[in-house]
Parts: structure tokens; sequence; C-alpha cells
């Protein structure tokens, strides 16, 4: 980790530093950087030291809370707009993200970088022109320059979204990352609007992971998908991430309805895990 990088604490890296402490421990091996690397920070009575510089102990550190260094103090990466949005640790070290407190990526079972690979390896990006639609914390966007695609072309609507980005270290477009990213194309914007300026038959694979039905339907609407039909090219593949929503409580089973609407749009759709991969028929 470069020492011109922010650190970054959470709740369980700050405890490490404080039973480090108690134990009269002079150093302490822990990560800075959400688990992406280790380092070894100098333990003292008052402070915590790091590539000559000190830190101070927090005097709360919340649960699931991400914290960055901005020059004098840890404040806690969240910004409140129209919506709260908020970087949220997970067990597996890549963080995932709230709006209003919804979280936006699957947790419970896996890492959510690790999510991200085996649906990416799902539409085989090496080589593709590939949408990703709803860009989020980039990791879609990560596995595709991975998996060796032509071109990524990512649209986030929030721009707070992409704030957290830069101080998430597993996002492909933050100071952190290693990755080459000259086939990513990433666009604020609403894909629902600009969606019908891209060029018919021009991509090859999609990659559509939209918020719950409940806050932006118009993402799992006929005009969309119709839309996403349009500029997939002849046998272009789609993965849909549809979750679970109201299944238990309401009976409802969303991908299906999903497969219904996608189907009436040319695809020919099968259930995949939790979502719905789908071809465009030629």
């Amino acid at each position: 980790m470069s020492a011109a990088l922010p650190p970054l604490l959470t709740l369980e890296v700050h405890e490490r530093l404080l039973a480090a402490r108690a134990a009269a421990s002079d150093f302490v091996e822990c990560s800075l950087d959400l688990g992406l690397s280790t380092t070894r920070v100098a333990v003292e009575a008052d402070a915590w030291r790091w590539n000559e510089r000190r830190f101070p102990y927090l005097e709360r550190c919340r649960e699931r809370t991400v914290y960055a260094w901005s020059a004098y103090a840890f404040e806690p990466v969240a910004r409140f707009g129209t919506a709260l949005i908020k970087l949220v640790t997970s067990a597996w070290g890549p963080p995932t993200f709230e709006i209003d407190g919804i979280k936006m990526l699957p947790t419970a079972r896996v890492s959510p970088y690790e999510d991200a690979r085996l649906k990416v390896a799902l539409i085989e990006p090496r080589g593709k022109q590939v949408l990703d639609t709803c860009g989020g914390l980039g990791y879609f966007a990560a596995w595709c320059l991975r998996g060796g695609a032509a071109r990524v072309q990512s649209f986030e609507k929030h721009a707070d979204v992409l704030w957290l980005r830069t101080l998430n270290p597993w996002s492909p477009d933050s100071p952190w990352s290693q990755l080459d990213r000259r086939a990513l194309e990433l666009t604020q914007a609403d894909v629902t609007q600009v969606i019908g300026d891209l060029g018919t038959g021009s991509i090859d694979a999609v990659l559509h992971d939209p918020p719950r039905f409940g806050i932006a339907g118009e993402l799992y609407s006929q005009q969309f998908y119709d839309q996403l039909a349009r500029v997939l090219k002849s046998r272009g593949r789609l993965f849909h991430y549809t979750g679970s929503p109201n299944k238990v409580s309401r009976g409802r089973e969303l991908a299906h309805e999903v497969c219904g609407r996608l189907e009436r749009a040319g695809f020919k759709t099968a259930l995949q895990g939790d979502g719905v991969l789908a071809h465009k028929r030629s």
C-alpha cells in the first residue's frame, strides 16, 4: 500500500490496534486498505504510526462503517445528498455499499468481489464489447478487465457512488487499483436515458445489476429490455441480477417476471443462481 494513499479503518482493524496497545506490543500487522494488502503498524499509547505519520485512535468506531483519513481526522465514507450513500464493510474484505440503508451487493455467502467474478464469467468477456448498465462499485467492470474485454461501457447514475469508488481499494478506477483501465469507459449517467444513443447491435454482452425493483422499476421495464435487445448483437449474452425480493413475504417471483419480459424482447432465458442468464435470439 502506497504511503500516499489514505489509510482506511474498520471496527475489526481498530480493535486489533487497541488489542496490540493493551498487550504492550510495539507493532501489529493489519490491513489499511480493506484486505487488499497487509502492512506493519507501530503501536503507541496515544496514537499509532504508519509510514512516518501518527494517527489517533477513534473515540467511537462503528460496526460496518469504513473510515478514511481526511487530513485531520478519520471520517465515515458516506455522503448524504438526495440519499444516504455509504461504503459498508463485509466479512470478506471487499466492501458493499448501501443507498438509504438498502444493501446493493450480496455478502451473506460470498465476497461481493468473488460474486462478481462468477457472474462475469457467465458472459465470457474476452475480446467483447461489454455494457455494464449500473456500475456501482465497479466489481463487474474489474472482472471484465481481468477477463480481457475489449471495451467496457459502464454507466453509474449517482455521483456519490462514483465518489465511493475513489475510496474503495477494490474498485477498478481507484488509486489503489493495478488494473489496466484503458478498456473501461465510465460515465455518470442514467442508463435508461442514454441507452438510446448506443448503436444497434454494437454490444456483445450485457451485465445488468440494477437496484431493487421498488426503487428502480424503470430498469425492469419492457421498454428498457427492448432497448437491451436492440443494442445487443445476435446471440449476445445478458446476465441480469434479480435476487429474491418479496418472495417470502408476498410470494412474488421477480426472476420469472423478468424472464417473461426478456422473452418478449427477443431473448431466450434461464434462471441462473440469483439472476437470469439470457441469450438474444438470432
